[in-house]
């Protein structure tokens, strides 16, 4: 993803240069943009009825793919 203008709430794609492969391919919610990309979240699914947390991440720009904003805003 080339730089632009990124939000608290955007959503990102890690791609598969992504530095983590465990995020690999991973939708994540941007919680603080950074001049060389941003930090954020990728949610996990939990188990037995008990919601998962969040796995914090931090990405460059050409390691994300910009999707649009997220519909119930960052934890």
């Amino acid at each position: 993803m080339t730089p632009r203008e990124l939000e608290e709430g955007d959503v990102v794609q890690l791609g598969p240069e992504v530095g983590n492969p465990m995020f690999m391919f991973c939708m994540m919610t941007i919680t603080e943009p950074k001049e060389w990309g941003a930090q954020g979240y990728v949610q996990s699914l939990g188990a037995d009825g008990v919601p998962g947390s969040q796995a914090y991440y931090r990405a460059k720009w050409e390691e994300m793919y910009y999707v649009g904003k997220a519909a119930w805003g960052v934890k």
